[in-house]
């Protein structure tokens, strides 16, 4: 028979892994508070926050077992979450027994990333997409396409060396901004503002603020106020890469 400790180590587990996905509070404290009623833990508590998991089971009891997890902020995996997702639904309706959702688990925590090339097309595709939907032409959507491709060649060589997130921002924006400006001087006929416009979009904190926003309409406002100020720091990194090229060109007699 499995112990409080096994079944909450899988609980706290699978919320970790939410959570390091990009999952939102309220989902990762439903999915373990299911978990664990699932396999009967009758008495618990659970408590989850942005970057933190505080989870008690059987307090009252001989097996009682508490567990606190710090997790930090990550990128977004839908397909990971999704998988995690699935997990738990299994559990819930008794179709996966412990051990199962152990490997399971596991499964689920190393679902490869599409390859590189992938991810840098639609990169390239969605900032494209974007310059063109904030009125930009199509000569500015391909210019904006092309640059992007790069764009997340370099993102994901820096996420893989474990660069800063503030820095892979303030980098980002400003290779994005160099290349848009270069096109320009060579007296392309772009509107250079709409491509640096369309290619800033993949870095910019859309998750992270919806999340937060969720997050305070539901009464979590603690973890509401770690996004929002997470959203916020990730915007003043963009538009400092963004504002440092620009000066600079000024500065070396560049005409905007």
């Amino acid at each position: 028979m499995a112990t409080t400790k096994e079944i909450l180590s899988l609980a706290v587990e699978t919320g970790d892994a939410l959570l390091r996905n990009g999952a939102e509070v309220y989902r990762v404290e439903d999915t373990l508070i299911h978990i664990l009623e699932a396999y009967e833990i009758e008495n618990f508590d659970v408590y989850v926050l942005s970057n933190g998991i505080f989870a008690s089971a059987n307090e009252d009891k001989d097996d009682a077992c508490s567990m606190i997890r710090h997790v930090p902020l990550g990128s977004t995996n839908l397909g990971r979450i999704t998988a995690l997702n699935q997990l738990s639904r299994e559990i819930c309706s008794h179709e996966c027994s412990l051990h199962d959702a152990w490997l399971r688990l596991e499964e689920c925590k190393t679902i490869p990333d599409n390859r590189l090339i992938v991810q840098m097309f639609f990169c390239g595709l969605g900032c494209g997409c974007f310059a063109y939907l904030f009125g930009g032409t199509l000569l500015d959507a391909a210019a904006a396409f092309l640059i992007g491709l790069p764009l997340q060649f370099f993102l994901v060589r820096l996420r893989k060396r474990k660069t800063s997130k503030f820095i892979v921002n303030i980098l980002g924006s400003a290779l994005v901004t160099l290349l848009s400006l270069f096109i320009h001087s060579l007296n392309a006929p772009i509107f250079y503002d709409k491509v640096i416009i369309g290619d800033i979009m993949p870095l910019v904190p859309g998750m992270a603020l919806t999340t937060s926003i969720r997050d305070l309409f539901n009464g979590d406002y603690l973890s509401g106020a770690i996004h929002m100020i997470d959203a916020l720091l990730t915007a003043f990194c963009i538009a400092v890469g963004v504002g440092a090229v620009i000066t600079l060109y000024h500065m070396m007699g560049g005409v905007i």
